[in-house]
């Protein structure tokens, strides 16, 4: 079976490592897995860039430039909720690439900033091949925005966006997603069951099938090690507990870094001995100084490309927290717990399918910052710590593990192939 992967990078945010690892395990089993991306970032044989020459680059640069230029003019140019919609007003070119022609299945992940435009997406479904989308938010099922949020419009027109300052602008772009998706052959995959039940009310996938599937990652490399000798890569407290706090933008408000200070806040208030008992390392990029913010030690360690650092970092760590306010599918509490590490975060989103409650994990009131607060306490004084560390890695594999999630992609392109011959 031959397989394109569409992505819009190859390395960069949580749909592209996703989106990676799908490949991966997919050609574990044995399938021919090429990966179309904007922006290559490894020298990977199977993985097409449209960045490889300047010209290239430059068209990238326009379709990325004048979708949010047009955001941007219908906000009364301002720069807010920029980047919480896409319009895939512009785009690349790709029905000509060999790797599409030749494609069995069409596998689109995430194609916005300019990727893919929405004519492009009617263009690769005219070329009669079955199209498996996989949702890493929620744009494939809106007007134009990635998380709605409260907001119900996209079950019927998208004309009250909250979103823009335009009353025209979701509306307009719904309607002609809606033209587009009813001529395609596609089947939408949603990462968790929460995606895929606000999805189903979408008036974009009226008669699509929507599936839940969640990404994979490889337990063989994810694992656990020794906590002292990662400790002393970082030169992170030996005898410290440690908290493990990140994003690639750790201070993105919509990772809830407010509720994460004070949760850190109220446990020092409520439980004193964690006053100098208690560290906290926080990696990705931020704006803040974090050490500001906290009334325990931070450690504030940068963005790591280096997926084996990211390994050793989660091995640091005798307990991920997440703050998160909009989530689907979280990569960083499955690679956490697939490393044996405990997590706790609020209930949103796919946290609660990934974190068994108080069985390898805690899962906090959405925006209690108290309740968060409680759930690290009762974790960290857990009687039996290494039964919560080892209930946390079992999930993973029962769960996440290469060879289950592509087994399960294997069988949705099987049954979509199987009609065509």
């Amino acid at each position: 079976m031959r397989i394109v992967i569409l992505n819009t990078f190859e390395r960069t945010g949580g749909a592209a490592v996703a989106a990676s690892r799908l490949r991966e395990a997919l050609r574990a089993e044995g399938e021919k897995v090429t990966m179309v991306v904007r922006d290559k970032q490894t020298a990977c044989e199977q993985v097409i860039g449209l960045n490889g020459s300047s010209v290239q680059r430059l068209l990238n640069k326009c379709h990325f430039t004048w979708e949010r230029l047009v955001i941007f003019l219908h906000n009364r140019c301002s720069k807010k909720d920029l980047f919480a919609v896409s319009l895939a007003n512009s785009g690349s070119k790709l029905t000509q690439l060999p790797a599409l022609q030749e494609a069995d299945i069409i596998h689109i992940h995430w194609i916005n900033q300019g990727f893919l435009s929405l004519n492009e997406i009617k263009a690769i479904g005219n070329l009669g091949k079955p199209i498996v989308w996989t949702m890493h938010d929620m744009w494939p099922c809106t007007g134009i925005c990635h998380h709605a949020r409260e907001c119900n419009g996209y079950y019927s027109d998208c004309a009250s966006c909250p979103f823009t300052a335009s009353p025209t602008l979701a509306k307009n772009t719904l309607a002609k997603k809606k033209q587009i998706w009813d001529k395609l052959n596609v089947t939408f995959v949603t990462c968790s069951k929460w995606l895929q039940e606000r999805t189903s009310h979408s008036v974009l996938m009226t008669d699509k099938k929507v599936l839940s599937i969640p990404n994979p990652i490889d337990t063989r490399m994810f694992a656990p090690m020794d906590q002292t000798s990662c400790r002393e890569h970082f030169g992170l407290p030996k005898e410290k507990t440690l908290l493990l706090f990140g994003a690639v933008k750790a201070s993105d408000k919509r990772k809830g870094i407010e509720y994460m200070k004070a949760a850190v806040q109220l446990l020092v208030e409520k439980y004193p001995g964690w006053k100098e008992n208690l560290e906290l390392a926080i990696f990705g990029k931020s704006e803040l100084d974090m050490q500001e913010l906290f009334p325990v030690k931070v450690h504030q360690i940068p963005y790591i490309t280096s997926e084996q650092e990211m390994i050793q970092l989660y091995n640091t760590a005798d307990l991920y927290v997440t703050s998160s306010l909009e989530e689907n599918l979280p990569n960083t509490i499955m690679e956490a717990m697939s490393c044996g590490v405990p997590c706790a975060g609020f209930n949103i989103g796919g946290i609660p399918e990934m974190i068994d409650h108080l069985e390898n994990g805690y899962v906090a009131t959405y925006k209690s910052a108290d309740d968060l607060a409680d759930g690290i306490h009762q974790l960290l004084q857990q009687a039996d710590f290494a039964q919560l560390k080892q209930k946390a890695r079992e999930k993973v594999i029962r769960s996440y593990s290469f060879a289950s999630v592509a087994k399960r992609y294997i069988d949705v392109y099987t049954q979509l192939i199987e009609p065509v011959k």
